[in-house]
């Protein structure tokens, strides 16, 4: 295998990849150390495995350490699958906001209710790409717990987009599972409020 492709970047094979937690090490065609890679620095729709050949862009971190960005999997077409799931995202995000503007138009909700869910989706879309940022550059992380917070109080929709278009926290679990928990339980709220159940706290 070469050790750089056309656009100048370099390749590798991944090694000691630690699921669990999310990162491992690559290493590069051209020889030398291993380079550090996490789970976010790679596209959504395959998940990171021992022996995978990937090219990518060597960066430095604040403490002028190299580890891996914008990795991608050689022989495959992680481009495709990261617009398809975006596209899905897209679309469920859309839906449910017709289906609040439906819910307004039918005075069935509040449009200060569908105004909270855009700012927050606006909120929780800026917060991802903000971790996405800190993530490349091996700064001060947001915590896990605040981007699930986000989404349970109504910023959702944003996550949810901005896991994909982004190529964010898509593998690693179990953020994964407690995102779509939170999902659930913001749809469940909204569920009972619009069917009269805050009429029982007046």
């Amino acid at each position: 295998m070469p050790a750089d492709d056309r656009g100048g970047r370099r390749q590798g094979t991944l090694v000691d990849w630690k699921d669990d937690r999310g990162f491992g090490f690559i290493s590069p065609a051209a020889g030398g150390s291993r380079v550090f890679v996490h789970v976010s620095a790679f596209p959504g729709g395959r998940r990171p495995a021992d022996g995978s050949e990937v090219t990518y862009v060597e960066v430095r971190d604040e403490n002028d350490r190299a580890r891996a960005a914008e990795v991608q999997y050689r022989g495959a077409a992680p481009t495709r699958l990261s617009v398809t799931g975006t596209a899905e995202a897209v679309t469920v995000a859309t839906l449910f906001f017709l289906l609040l503007l439906g819910l307004a138009a039918l005075d069935e909700l509040p449009l200060l209710v569908v105004a909270a869910y855009g700012l927050l989706s606006a909120v929780a879309f800026l917060v991802y790409a903000a971790d996405k940022s800190a993530a490349r550059q091996g700064r001060w992380r947001t915590a896990e717990s605040t981007l699930h917070l986000v989404g349970l109080v109504g910023g959702w929709p944003g996550a949810l987009v901005a896991r994909r278009v982004l190529r964010h926290k898509t593998v690693k679990q179990p953020f994964r599972t407690i995102f779509w928990v939170t999902v659930v339980a913001n749809c469940a709220a909204l569920a009972w409020f619009v069917a009269g159940g805050s009429d029982t706290l007046l």
